[in-house]
Order: C-alpha cells, then structure tokens, then sequence
C-alpha cells in the first residue's frame, strides 16, 4: 500500500520538496494544481503531455525517446511534474519527494474536461505540446476517465508500491483539497 499521509503532513512536505510528482485522471486539476506549486516554490513545471508524449498534429513519439527525456526532467534538481503516464513510475516516482494524486469522483472529471474544452477548444494548453489543440473529447477518453478508478488506479497504486514504497502520496478528492493544498488549510 503506497505511503498515504494526511493532508497537513502533505503540505509540510510540499513546503520543503524539491521534486513533486502531480498524478490523477484526466478533468481531475493535475495542470491547475501543478502550475500553481511551480509558481508557489519556483519549481519548475514540467509536463508529460507537452514535454514527453506529444509531438505536433498529436503524433505520440517514439517510447524510447519518451524514457530518455523523462530521464533526463526527473533528474533535475527541482520540479513539479504534471501527468499520471505509469509506464514511467520506474523513473519518476523514486525521484520524487511528494506525489500528490488528484482523485476527485468522477463526475468531477468529467465537469472539469468540459470546461476544458469550453474554454480552450481550438486553442493549444499550456500544458499540451505546440501544434495539438484541444479537440472535443471522443467516446474512448470519456470512457477513460469514467473507468480510471476500477481501471487504472489499482495500476498506478501498484506502481507506487514498487518504486516508491516509501514516497509520501497526499491524496485529494475535491476542489476544495486541491486549492487548499498549496495554501495549507
């Protein structure tokens, strides 16, 4: 079982981590969150989408790219790293001070990718790499997100358990939690 800690402990830790690792589905407030602790601490913010996985036009690069470059951000000295990705827990998670994952139900998710796409239909996020605007979401995504806690958590808390048992995980399941967090209350 990953190293849960409370809420006030989480946020001790977040005012003296280096490297926080900002996990969750999809609509959850990862980008939010993540944007926020970098302006907050001065980490620099990385994310998965942008600086990894994508490449113009949506074309996924190459997986063995993917890993060099993941290598090379999680070996920097400070950072705030925003994307779930397991396949590359090997690499982040033991680099990690603090993973923080936004778990809020998914309904919240799901409110939190239309809005989204409301406001940035066409347009290209700041955590999405050049040439990939947000396109309205086909059926696979928002089965996805519907899915992500019988489907994908048991994936990412075995992950945790295998390269960072001891790695503190703040967990946050609201709104509320994920504004708090930085503000300590």
């Amino acid at each position: 079982m990953p190293n849960y800690v409370p809420f006030i402990e989480a946020h001790e830790i977040l005012e003296q981590a280096n490297r926080v690792l900002v996990i969750g589905c999809s609509g959850g407030g990862k980008t939010t969150l993540a944007l926020r602790i970098s302006e907050k601490y001065a980490l620099a913010y990385q994310s998965i989408d942008r600086d990894v996985r994508w490449l113009p036009g949506w074309q996924v690069r190459d997986r063995t790219e993917q890993r060099q470059i993941i290598s090379e951000l999680a070996g920097r000295d400070r950072w705030v790293m925003d994307g779930t990705s397991p396949s590359s827990f090997d690499i982040r998670v033991p680099r990690a001070d603090l993973i923080v994952w936004v778990r809020p139900p998914r309904r919240i998710a799901i409110a939190g990718v239309v809005k989204r796409v409301l406001v940035n239909y066409g347009k290209v996020r700041v955590a999405m790499a050049e040439g990939c605007p947000e396109p309205i979401p086909d059926r696979e995504f928002l089965s996805y997100i519907w899915s992500f806690e019988r489907k994908s958590a048991p994936k990412l808390i075995t992950q945790i358990d295998k390269h960072g048992p001891t790695v503190p995980v703040a967990v946050l399941k609201s709104r509320a939690d994920i504004a708090n967090l930085v503000v300590g209350e």
